[in-house]
């Protein structure tokens, strides 16, 4: 597994993601399954390090839970978070957050945050609060801000997810069968992007389970923070029994990176 890439460095995340959540259906269709149903009260939230060279450099999380009612709808939350770790400031310094509201029933999201404070030698300085509405029934995007009282519009294609409902989607409705390919719509607060995931089962090495079953979804992507300059994504899931995302690999412009899971937190 190489590096790491992100949807505005979420990871993760961005992208992680961003980027960028381990419940859901099962890998492939001759797989045993097992769901994780986010209920009132229950939430889970993926763990992952990153290191370069041996050294921890980021830390990187993703939880979902239920959420309220909107209209009469069921809603999931999604959140993620990307934080620097003090041997890697001098390069990059960031705390990152992002907040997706979904739909329980098709992930399509309804609203999306994004609270980016980053810096570095290797990234443009950003410090900004920005709230994307999805409105699928008027068929348009509208982002706002903070500071800002003028709103852009974009049009919102069928389809379309943000990083982390995308991830929702993947890992509770999807299943990701080895040699199949995945279309679809992301926009990141930056522009509407036409992703394909192409799909194949691997044996790889995890810090939890150690050589495990998996299947890697890879991707090719342009960064925002590096220009749209192109690079790739890769997310391997465990192949059988519950789909747990089991680590996420960036190859940026500026390098690679491998965010690792460290831990699976529930309650």
């Amino acid at each position: 597994m190489k590096g790491v890439q992100r949807f505005s460095i979420v990871i993760f995340l961005s992208c992680i993601g961003g980027l960028f959540l381990g419940f859901g259906s099962k890998a492939y269709s001759d797989g045993y399954s097992q769901r994780f149903e986010p209920r009132p009260g229950i939430k889970r939230v993926f763990l992952y390090e990153a290191k370069k060279l041996g050294v921890p450099i980021l830390k990187a999380s993703i939880g979902i839970e239920n959420g309220s009612f909107g209209n009469g709808r069921p809603l999931y939350q999604v959140r993620a978070t990307v934080d620097s770790l003090r041997s890697f400031k001098f390069f990059m310094e960031m705390s990152n957050r992002f907040y997706s509201m979904i739909e329980a029933e098709t992930c399509q999201p309804i609203q999306y945050v994004k609270e980016i404070d980053q810096k570095g030698f290797l990234i443009k300085r950003r410090n900004y609060l920005q709230t994307i509405h999805f409105d699928f029934i008027n068929n348009k995007i509208e982002v706002e801000k903070k500071g800002n009282r003028e709103k852009q519009a974009y049009f919102l294609s069928p389809g379309t997810y943000d990083p982390l409902s995308m991830f929702a989607k993947c890992y509770l409705k999807d299943e990701i069968v080895p040699g199949q390919d995945l279309h679809m719509f992301i926009f990141d607060g930056v522009k509407l992007r036409q992703m394909v995931f192409y799909s194949k089962r691997e044996r790889v090495q995890s810090k939890i389970w150690g050589e495990v079953e998996a299947i890697c979804l890879e991707s090719n992507t342009p960064f925002s923070t590096f220009e749209e300059r192109e690079g790739k994504i890769r997310i391997w899931y465990i192949a059988h029994g519950e789909k747990i995302p089991i680590a996420i690999e960036l190859d940026l412009p500026v390098g690679t990176l491998l965010f690792e899971l460290e831990g699976i937190k529930d309650g």
